[in-house]
């Protein structure tokens, strides 16, 4: 499964971590697993957005482990992201 993950930038959540699930030409659509969940995620423009390319490989795994993606697997693959970024 190929996710995308991004921290915003700019507005009341700033610096939240979330899983992209779909984008258009202005927007994202995020979700974290708790407050934005799937039936509901969260439009932002791209612009307020730090796309993250470098995941790190223990969130990799923790991804190819996911066979269907809801709001629990996206609140593991994010709990281990910031486990792991909490110092950065």
């Amino acid at each position: 499964m190929d996710l995308t993950l991004a921290i915003s930038m700019a507005g009341h959540d700033k610096k939240q971590t979330y899983v992209v699930i779909k984008e258009d030409e202005l927007y994202c659509y995020l979700v974290n697993g708790t407050t934005k969940l799937m039936d509901k995620p969260k439009k932002k423009k791209k612009i307020h957005l730090q796309l993250i390319k470098n995941i790190p490989a223990a969130v990799q795994e923790e991804i190819k482990e996911v066979k269907v993606l809801d709001d629990v697997s996206i609140k593991r693959i994010l709990k281990v992201y910031n486990r792991r970024n909490k110092d950065v």
